[in-house]
């Protein structure tokens, strides 16, 4: 019987109301369709499915590389200015609070733009902020070298700052969102790894750039350049290689997925199969999300400018985190944060000061020990009394090779244990290898206060900083812990946290070391170990909390 039949029986039956005919099927056609739902659905795979397909080859390869790369500029570019500020004393007119100032500028910089970052990289997409963030930094890095005055310097570093927080919380979303969750972790401590070595070739980079002799004068710009100006662009180039390697490399197919652009993704996935050696055409079918999109508000539409609605929906991207589902995870990942950077950022740009200090009473009394905060005060009183005398302030154009040799060894001892935790990352619990170097790198930082032996307090108190190794391990664990569309904003919310603690760090540091040494160690140290307790309250992947097979993942 047709269909249009049975409609005008069921009108007949009742009594001639009057209704639009309803096409109804037939149970052979009702049948034809649900059989191509059900092979629709058994054709489609999840994204993580489709990942596995593609591969693993020369694209990770270069992604990983790039991805180090990028992390290594983030060091450079603001760790720098702890060997160049001794150097660049008198040409800058640098004081103490002003070396503070500017210790800490970069980081407020990261901190005022982290929020902005974050928000544009879940809206707009990873690549979209990466890339022209590393460009600008260069281009800011490149003046900056021509400072002629202290204000000069402290304004582009801050510009320079914000540039930088682009790419530096971005890269860990974008890196993660190629690989599956077999080979994330391990990946990610890979482009650490390369991190590592970057900032093992600081020292070098210093000792062969800073410590040369040349000078050209440039006088129609009213300053002499020197070699410190020429290192501060070196520590830059990173950032340019970079930003140019980004015009070679795809959006992340897992956001794009999550922004609803199925054929684009499947456009990505063809680009990493076909560079990691797939010589037939990459058969994907309908992709399949593996995350609950619930948390994620929808952007105004862009037709739509203003300012407020802009706001309104930067708020609304970051309340999720703050909402009963992930407000435990997202305050002990930022508290954690925090106090990390306070130790690998804010203490580690007076390392060098510390260690000349140090470096100068072995060479001034061999054989000889002291409490390191004894040699700290030693050194501030001497400083005081050259103040005091009116005397001259030595302008010196070299740092001191002591200098050079205890950052060269934190740097092998950073490479090496980032080469063990790639090994044992997807073995070993991250919340192990984090409580695990927290709890024994604070240990050593306050033995390295405790013992009277110069010389081993010194390699303790190198030791110390080794707990900085926890910032990427933890960077790769909140990865894990977000869904994709939440996952840059938890990342620029966690490290702007970190940076605050990097302005906190640097000038709390320079204002207590020199009359409450101790005390600056045990507020850190201490602080430390109470994290490493709340790191063992953080919550399971939503990987594993989620099974593939359950519908909430299609």
């Amino acid at each position: 019987m047709s269909t249009l039949k049975i409609n005008e029986i069921n009108k007949c039956n009742d009594d001639g109301a009057s209704e639009n005919l309803l096409p109804v099927k037939t149970p052979k056609e009702t049948d034809d369709t649900t059989n191509g739902k059900l092979k629709a659905f058994e054709e489609a795979i999840t994204f993580s499915e489709a990942l596995e397909r593609t591969k693993y080859g020369k694209f990770n390869y270069f992604l990983i590389i790039i991805s180090g790369l990028v992390l290594a500029n983030v060091l450079l570019e603001t760790s720098a200015v702890a060997f160049y500020m001794p150097v660049a004393h008198c040409d800058l007119q640098l004081t103490n609070s002003r070396k503070g100032l500017l210790s800490a500028i970069g980081y407020v910089g990261m901190i005022v733009s982290s929020h902005l970052w974050g928000f544009l990289a879940d809206t707009r997409g990873r690549r979209r902020v990466i890339r022209p963030t590393l460009i600008a930094g260069f281009v800011v890095t490149v003046v900056s070298s021509f400072a002629t005055n202290f204000w000069s310097m402290l304004v582009l570093r801050l510009i320079n700052g914000i540039f930088v927080s682009g790419a530096s919380a971005t890269i860990y979303a974008y890196i993660s969102e190629f690989h599956t969750d077999r080979t994330r972790s391990k990946v990610m401590m890979i482009s650490s790894f390369i991190f590592a070595i970057g900032a093992m070739f600081m020292p070098f980079l210093s000792f062969a750039v800073i410590n040369r002799e040349w000078r050209l004068d440039l006088s129609f710009m009213g300053l002499v350049y020197k070699p410190w100006r020429l290192f501060v662009i070196v520590c830059g180039i990173p950032g340019l290689v970079c930003g140019i390697a980004m015009y070679f490399l795809p959006e992340s197919p897992k956001f794009l997925l999550s922004m609803n652009k199925e054929e684009e993704t499947k456009e990505v996935l063809q680009q990493m199969y076909r560079m990691n050696g797939g010589k037939d055409e990459l058969v994907i079918p309908h992709l399949l999300s593996e995350e609950d999109n619930t948390e994620v508000i929808e952007t105004k539409d862009k037709g739509s400018y203003s300012i407020f609605s802009f706001l309104a929906t930067m708020w609304n991207q970051t309340v999720p985190l703050f909402r009963r589902k992930y407000i435990r995870t997202t305050t002990i990942v930022c508290t954690t944060q925090f106090w990390l950077y306070v130790i690998t950022n804010g203490l580690y740009m007076w390392f060098p000061y510390i260690v000349n200090a140090m470096g100068e009473f072995m060479k001034n009394h061999p054989g000889e020990n002291r409490n390191l905060c004894r040699i700290v005060y030693d050194k501030h009183d001497k400083m005081d009394l050259s103040v005091n005398n009116s005397t001259l302030i030595d302008c010196p154009d070299k740092l001191e090779n002591t200098t050079y040799m205890y950052s060269l060894l934190m740097e092998i001892l950073y490479v090496s244990t980032f080469a063990v935790i790639t090994l044992i990352i997807n073995r070993v619990s991250k919340i192990v290898i984090m409580v695990t170097m927290i709890i024994f790198c604070s240990s050593c930082g306050l033995a390295a206060v405790w013992l009277p032996y110069t010389s081993i307090s010194a390699i303790l108190y190198v030791i110390l900083f080794l707990v900085g190794i926890s910032i990427n391990v933890l960077g790769a664990a909140t990865v894990d812990l977000y869904p994709t569309q939440l996952r840059a904003m938890a990342m620029c919310v966690s490290l702007m946290m970190g940076r605050i603690g990097s302005v906190v760090g640097t000038n709390i540091v320079g204002a207590l070391v020199a009359n409450y040494c101790e005390l600056t160690f045990y507020i850190s140290c201490f602080a430390m170990l109470s994290c490493a307790l709340l790191i063992l309250f953080l919550p399971r992947s939503i990987t594993s909390e989620k099974s593939p097979s359950t519908p909430e993942n299609a």
